[in-house]
């Protein structure tokens, strides 16, 4: 599927530039726990997760208001979106403060702006704050409901007592290939028989069956309802609330690679909610809005969460233990440690998985976010030299609420510094283990080290620009020269990176452990 689906996110990423009208992002304040947060929309795409009550189809809903269909076509407001319960007589009723819905378009280039605002008083109502409309724009939104309402299933049932005539409605040829590219069936036609508001779905299968959607399982009428309502979309923005609502995994894949192609051919934004991973796996990391209820009830939102963090949020963790760092170079120093630690211990492969891509800062909110799904004892913590304190340590265990491991890289600074140090100080097991003359790589680190140490810039920023001078003579990535420092340091007695190896291997017979019992 990713290999399907990469090409398609190459395309899209080029093509949002071009796209003649964008949404680019909305930001919401004063409403459902949403406390001024604005949320960009960086991808044609995107999937907006999170737990229950975390702000998802409020975040949906503000976005069908951002644009005027201009066609006479139903118009989304916050005053019908966003009502409010407020009595005349009675102690109940919703809180009444300042709401303000924000928007930022690219619209055939341009930027624009444009907000709604709901102010306490009398009126208690939204108003367009600004002179400017509107920009017109198609808006499609789909809620949970729409997909399956009994009260709409008994409004059908009497459409088949009525003896007045139908309107038809055909499915054509495009409708009916989106919906068979994602359906076990084949079908001879497809039919809306249409009553005044109420529309009722006939399909008839290449086999002969007939059948009306009061038959349909609920995954065969969502497709069907998707089909016929935006395959053939120009323009436009589409929002669909729990899409993964009765579908299987299978069809939740294809489905979202039908609409990341709808989006590439048809000029079709589309933002959805969703609680499936198999949704978020469909699209690129910069696709996923990620929500979160903090424990003050206010709306945040995470970066794109790396695999590790996304499957343990959704319930995908495995019996591997799972180690959080800070980025690519964290993670080969701790691919360096495990090169060690596999033959001592016996490890198979996926025994380990390493997440990063995470701020330091970021550690206790995902430590919190772990115990909240149960997942956080699967879990070690690996931050860089340069966060080393008591403090720190204390704060992610107490956010997790357990004594989770947590551990340092070797050093005071970023990972990059401690790495070349090694290499100054290690020369001879360097060149052995890179496969080069010990004197020429004594004779390359020194020019570097005269090179670069007169940098006007940041320890960690020249190291990393040595390295990656080094790594270019070896003809290797510097992830693979930080990796073999580390294997060689983990072998070696008292070693500086000594108690990271010492915490990973007592994580691991731990986690073995755990998983026996």
């Amino acid at each position: 599927m990713t290999e399907r689906a990469t090409p398609i996110w190459d395309d899209l990423r080029a093509k949002r530039r071009f796209m003649p009208v964008y949404l680019e992002a909305v930001s919401v304040d004063g409403l459902r726990g949403f406390d001024d947060l604005r949320v960009p929309i960086d991808y044609p795409v995107s999937v907006i997760a999170g737990g229950n009550g975390s702000g998802k189809t409020t975040l949906l809903l503000a976005a069908a208001c951002a644009f005027n269909p201009g066609d006479g076509s139903r118009r989304f407001t916050p005053s019908v979106l966003f009502p409010s319960y407020r009595p005349k007589n009675g102690e109940f009723s919703d809180d009444d403060r300042e709401v303000n819905l924000s928007f930022e378009y690219a619209i055939d280039g341009l930027r624009a702006t444009r907000a709604w605002r709901k102010q306490g008083g009398p009126t208690r109502r939204f108003r367009r704050r600004g002179g400017e409309p509107l920009p017109e724009h198609d808006v499609y939104l789909r809620t949970l409901r729409n997909l399956a309402d009994p009260s709409e299933a008994r409004v059908v049932a009497r459409m088949t007592r009525s003896a007045q005539s139908h309107g038809r409605l055909p499915f054509d040829a495009t409708q009916i290939a989106w919906a068979e590219r994602m359906l076990p069936f084949r079908y001879s036609s497809v039919v809306d028989l249409t009553s005044a508001s109420t529309h009722l779905l006939v399909a008839a299968q290449s086999d002969g069956a007939a059948y009306s959607e009061l038959h349909m399982a609920a995954g065969e009428r969502a497709i069907l309802r998707l089909a016929q309502e935006i395959a053939h979309r120009r323009r436009a923005l589409v929002l669909i609330d729990e899409i993964e609502a009765g579908l299987h995994p299978f069809v939740q894949r294809v489905l979202m690679l039908q609409l990341q192609q709808l989006a590439l051919t048809n000029d079709v934004q589309v933002i959805v909610t969703t609680h499936s991973p198999v949704i978020l796996d469909a699209v690129p990391p910069e696709a996923r809005i990620i929500l979160d209820r903090g424990e003050s009830g206010r709306v945040l939102q995470h970066p794109p969460y790396h695999d590790i963090v996304q499957d343990a949020l959704y319930g995908r963790a495995s019996e591997s233990l799972n180690i959080l760092c800070e980025d690519v170079i964290a993670e080969s120093i701790i691919n360096g440690i495990f090169d060690v630690l596999q033959p001592r211990l016996g490890l198979r492969p996926g025994s380990y998985r390493v997440g990063r891509d995470t701020g330091a800062g970021e550690f206790p909110g995902h430590a919190r976010a772990f115990r909240k799904f149960g997942q956080v004892r699967n879990f070690a913590f690996i931050l860089d030299g340069d966060q080393r304190s008591d403090e720190t340590a204390a704060l992610i265990r107490r956010a997790a609420d357990a004594d989770v491991p947590v551990a340092f890289l070797p050093g005071d600074g970023a990972p990059e510094e401690w790495v070349w140090t090694v290499l100054r100080d290690r020369v001879p097991d360097a060149a052995a283990a890179f496969g080069v003359d010990a004197a020429n790589l004594a004779t390359q680190i020194q020019r570097r080290n005269a090179l670069y140490d007169a940098a006007s810039d940041t320890p960690a920023r020249i190291a990393k620009a040595k390295l990656e001078s080094l790594a270019e003579d070896f003809a290797r990535p510097v992830s693979d020269v930080c990796r073999i420092i580390a294997r060689i340091e983990a072998e070696r007695a008292g070693s500086e990176i000594g108690p990271v190896v010492s915490e990973l291997e007592r994580s691991v017979r731990e986690r073995r452990g755990a998983v026996r019992r």
